[in-house]
């Protein structure tokens, strides 16, 4: 198939040092271009992908002559990708759905991904648009709106290159995410000390974290070892005993739970959003109720077979699984 992958125009479309859709992107275009299918991405410049580039912008948002306003950089974007409609059996635009409006403007299919939680603009698209083919990242994405159920779930996937099964973990418990109260660290923290058991905090420093997270580090029970890229994130959540993921808030999705798991590393989760989509109770980690039951889940968390953890894990959310996934999507819809 020739297949158009349109990115978001944040960051350039790279492995690493780019926003989470551009890597998404520039995996989903790897694993479809050695698939054997004709990928082009259109995204920002100074991309480094797989296949075909095509560059719709001089930069990234407000860089090198590029509109100060993401939406209208966006816009943009897609405009100059679907000017080359024909040239492609489908189109996959990742932008935030800012490509529903275009839909009966071009005769090639189009496939929507919306990567984020679809708040009320998000939903009205969709009510305006019913006819496009917007997919899903878990069941939960779009529960809120039954009558506009996704043409298909897909979940993320990752490099399980990219992570190292570790079966002898060291003696740590691990959080990684951004330090916002949503993501639960806290609770993470408080977890770990009533354990007795030392906890490693990673992720990028913010307002957030010098005023309420920064006061717990004592570099004792509780470490904070900065943002990890790379092969330090691999060492990091591949050594630590359990990943803990006390989410406040729901999500669509959350990768760093199967970058874990890839590593042979157990999850403890709350139960919220797709948290009970992506751990398998009892075989890759637990799912909890409360901060209670969230404690309580710990230590057979603990137990569980880091073997067959990453075996789990490369089966259902692998890039090739993901890859394989969307290229059935492409080959049924190009196909009606």
């Amino acid at each position: 198939m020739r297949i158009a992958q349109i990115a978001t125009v944040d960051t350039p479309v790279r492995r690493e040092h780019s926003g989470s859709i551009e890597q998404h992107v520039w995996l989903l275009a790897r694993e479809l271009t050695a698939m054997g299918h004709d990928v082009t991405t259109f995204g920002a410049p100074v991309s480094e992908v797989a296949g075909r580039f095509v560059a719709t912008l001089p930069g990234t948002y407000a860089e090198n002559g590029a509109p100060e306003d993401w939406r209208v950089c966006e816009v943009i974007n897609i405009a100059r990708a679907l000017e080359q409609a024909a040239e492609f059996d489908v189109m996959h635009l990742h932008g935030y759905l800012l490509g529903l409006p275009f839909d009966r403007l071009v005769r090639t299919p189009l496939v929507h991904t919306l990567h984020v939680h679809p708040y009320d603009n998000s939903t009205a698209m969709r009510a305006l648009y019913p006819q496009a083919c917007v997919m899903g990242i878990s069941h939960f994405q779009w529960s809120h709106v039954p009558q506009m159920p996704p043409v298909a779930v897909i979940p993320h996937g990752v490099d399980a290159g990219q992570f190292t099964l570790r079966v002898e973990p060291g003696e740590y418990l691990a959080f990684l995410g951004r330090f916002i109260p949503d993501k639960g660290a806290l609770t993470a923290i408080r977890t770990a000390r009533n354990l007795g058991i030392p906890i490693r905090l990673a992720g990028p420093r913010n307002e957030y974290f010098e005023e309420c997270i920064a006061p717990e580090v004592d570099g004792c029970l509780v470490s904070y070892i900065g943002a990890v890229t790379g092969e330090e994130r691999d060492r990091f959540l591949g050594h630590a005993s359990a990943l803990l993921y006390p989410i406040e808030a729901p999500e669509p999705f959350g990768l760093v739970q199967i970058e874990a798991m890839m590593c042979g590393t157990p999850v403890v989760a709350m139960n919220l959003g797709a948290v009970p989509e992506i751990v398998d109770e009892g075989v890759t980690g637990f799912v909890a109720d409360d901060a209670s039951d969230f404690l309580q889940k710990i230590e057979p968390a603990l137990r569980l077979d880091r073997v067959r953890i990453r075996a789990t894990a490369e089966r259902r959310f692998s890039a090739a699984a993901m890859a394989a996934a969307h290229a059935a999507l492409y080959t049924g819809i190009v196909g009606k």
